[in-house]
């Protein structure tokens, strides 16, 4: 019989619907059950592609066996980090600061009634190896311990509420000027973790690090620091070389489990491939590097083939396993790829993708990956370089209608409003920068489908599944589609753009902003009271939800020149300014959100004939992330501008001013000058008048 899971809209969820296990979803009919029968719970979170947590189903969740004694002596909940990442946020803490271990998925927490955490794990395997206990014996050691403690565990007072009550920042109450100390900080952490043969950071597993890559980029246009831009060249080549990216069908898998990037955990996460796009777009602007543009072309077509809905909106993600085995939907063994290739493509294509080697998957298959560069092939083999890239497209075409015909990975297909605000603000960045208007066409699509759909009664909802939204968006939510909405505007103003953006701003301030101390809340005043309210300034697979609000609020204060915005992203940044200094790796898009600041964000105002030609010149290259604006009659009726501009407007020549607020250097009647004042600033604000 189908337990109580079979009715949800999570994928993840519905998977273990038909397990012996008696699951409950999180809510009050569990808790109330532990309450009355004075049972401890056992929390497992997880979500659909997770490799491990299937493993972790199979071996134990399945089984009637441990069912049972799951079933016996504990309320059993199950929770999709992806629909409820509050829970995860509190959980995973609460793992950390039990077992002294960073935590993972499945996570595996026991709690009281009263939702207090006072055990946990993430893996169990159901007998007893690598070095952990077998799953019963936890049970009954759990079972035990809550049994012989539980009036103490039951205490309001309990430690653990103590400690996850300390992990939000406490306000400095001294004035003190931001600078940008945290930067350099930064920057010194990367170069001391970087692998200067491999790229990345740190040894394995090798994590990608978008937002890290993307900053790097960044840095070599404020600065120009050429060490900046080899480490980030230097990671997204070995990456797009390597076995992390699908050299078939195009995608970046979440992560590499050995330093070189050879082997992936193969589930594709929708949110990776957005911060991956934009950095492979700005890495193609930096470096002029075609092999950049190429791969975000590779992936945007990945991600319309597979993962985008017939509304424009786009899926979480695609499973690791198919079939019951990692990896099957991917590898390949060699003979089978002779078999369907030529023998001019497969004596090109073993060399290219490794197959010549030894097999590099659990010693019976092959990831494929760039074994050999072209220069190399050509050399060898005596062809042309355009003679092997057209082998290996030919053998590269042959080999994805082949896989096409396998047993696919499981699509977790629930729409997460904070990933697909990412993968439209990614879409329509990197239209912008490398030119390509359908990728624009489509993250306005994804815009306007949010706006039309998950926007209920004046909120935001933060899934859309089986045809409704619900769940009340969580911090991530409003801020990563507040600076979608934004990217929109700086190619193409809209006021409709313009008025979603102060609404999503105005949401922001009224249910998560802190008043008192500065910073959001992860959830807001209306979402349901647990055990802990977290106010995370920190980067984690995702941006800080507070960070992008910062660099969110302050465009737009900007723009519209509404203090309040202003004023909350400087409070929040002077809330953690501390933590930037003393953990910079960790706070890599609050430092981005600091350097803004610090620019003053430059607003550039364009007027006359060649307006659209100095715009598409400045917008997409990235020498400045000044917003730049064309003064239509749009602009000029939905934002303040200086009096000067308004009442000498040039008709008849192009002119642009660069402003901050409503002070403005003085206008610029060359596409050079204004470049040149772009460069200077904010060295040139003093001049502002």
């Amino acid at each position: 019989m189908a337990n109580r899971l079979k009715e949800e809209t999570s994928p993840y969820l519905r998977q273990h619907a038909d397990n012996p296990v008696d699951w409950y979803p999180w809510g009050k009919e569990a808790f109330e059950k532990a309450r009355l029968e004075e049972k401890p719970v056992l929390l497992s979170i997880g979500y659909a592609a997770c490799h491990w947590c299937h493993v972790m189903a199979h071996e134990s969740f399945e089984r009637p066996d441990i069912a049972s004694v799951m079933n016996e002596f504990f309320v059993n909940i199950k929770v999709d980090r992806e629909e409820r990442p509050d829970l995860d946020q509190i959980y995973q803490m609460a793992h950390t600061m039990i077992t002294r271990r960073n935590g993972g998925w499945p996570l595996t927490m026991f709690l009281t009634p009263s939702q207090v955490p006072f055990a946990g794990g993430t893996y169990f395997p159901a007998q007893p190896r690598f070095g952990l206990p077998g799953f019963v014996q936890v049970l009954e050691q759990i079972r035990d311990f809550y049994r012989d403690h539980r009036e103490g565990l039951e205490k309001e007072d309990h430690p653990i509420l103590q400690y996850l009550g300390q992990t939000n920042p406490v306000a400095d109450s001294r004035e003190f000027e931001l600078d940008l100390s945290p930067s350099e900080a930064l920057v010194n952490n990367l170069k001391s973790r970087f692998d200067p043969e491999f790229g990345g950071f740190g040894g394995a597993p090798k994590f990608p690090h978008a937002m890290d890559l993307s900053y790097l980029f960044r840095r070599f246009q404020r600065k120009g620091d050429s060490t900046a831009a080899h480490m980030a060249t230097l990671t997204l080549s070995s990456m797009k070389r390597g076995g992390i990216w699908d050299q078939v069908g195009g995608g970046f898998a979440r992560y590499s489990v050995d330093e070189r990037w050879l082997i992936p955990h193969f589930e594709k996460m929708l949110y990776d491939n957005a911060l991956l796009l934009e950095a492979l777009s700005l890495g193609a602007s930096v470096s002029k590097n075609p092999v950049y543009s190429r791969t975000a072309e590779e992936l945007v077509g990945w991600l319309f083939r597979e993962m985008r809905s017939d509304d424009g909106v786009y899926y979480s993600s695609l499973d690791a396993d198919s079939e019951g085995e990692e990896g099957r939907f991917y590898v390949f063994q060699a003979e089978e790829v002779r078999s369907i290739l030529s023998d001019e493509e497969y004596r090109v294509v073993s060399k290219y993708y490794g197959l010549s080697g030894p097999p590099n998957f659990e010693g019976h298959a092959w990831n494929l990956y760039e074994a050999r560069s072209i220069g190399e092939l050509s050399k060898e083999f005596h062809l042309s370089e355009s003679d092997i890239e057209r082998r290996i497209e030919s053998a590269r075409q042959k080999l994805f209608a082949y896989r096409s015909t396998r047993v696919r990975p499981g699509l977790d297909d629930k729409v997460l409003a904070s990933w697909n605000a990412l993968m439209a603000k990614a879409l329509l960045f990197s239209g912008r920068i490398l030119g390509k208007q359908e990728w624009i066409s489509a993250g306005r699509k994804t815009i306007d489908y949010m706006h039309r759909k998950m926007w209920k009664n004046g909120l935001l909802m933060a899934v859309y599944s089986k045809k409704e939204p619900f769940l009340p968006a969580y911090l991530d939510d409003y801020a990563f589609l507040l600076l979608a909405v934004l990217e929109s505007m700086r190619i193409d103003f809209r006021p409709e753009d313009l008025s979603f953006a102060t609404t999503i701003a105005d949401v922001l301030l009224a249910e998560f902003y802190d008043p008192e101390s500065g910073g959001f809340y992860f959830t807001g005043k209306n979402h349901e009271a647990l055990i802990h309210r977290p106010k995370n300034g920190h980067d984690g697979a995702l941006p800080s939800g507070n960070a992008a609000a910062v660099q969110g609020l302050l465009w737009l204060g900007t723009l519209t020149g509404h203090l309040p915005y202003t004023s909350a992203a400087d409070k929040t940044l002077r809330l953690y300014f501390a933590q930037m200094k003393e953990q910079p790796a960790g706070y890599t898009t609050m430092i981005s959100a600091l350097e803004t600041y610090s620019d003053s964000q430059p607003v550039v105002f364009l007027a006359g004939p060649q307006a659209g030609d100095w715009k598409d010149k400045i917008s997409c290259g990235v020498d400045t992330e000044a917003f730049v604006l064309d003064l239509t009659n749009a602009v000029r009726d939905s934002l303040p501008l200086p009096e000067g501009m308004r009442k000498h407007f040039p008709e008849n020549k192009t002119t642009g001013w660069v402003c901050r607020g409503t002070m403005c250097l003085p206008s610029a009647d060359s596409l050079e000058s204004l470049q040149e004042q772009l460069r200077l600033w904010p060295l040139s604000q003093r001049e502002l008048s």
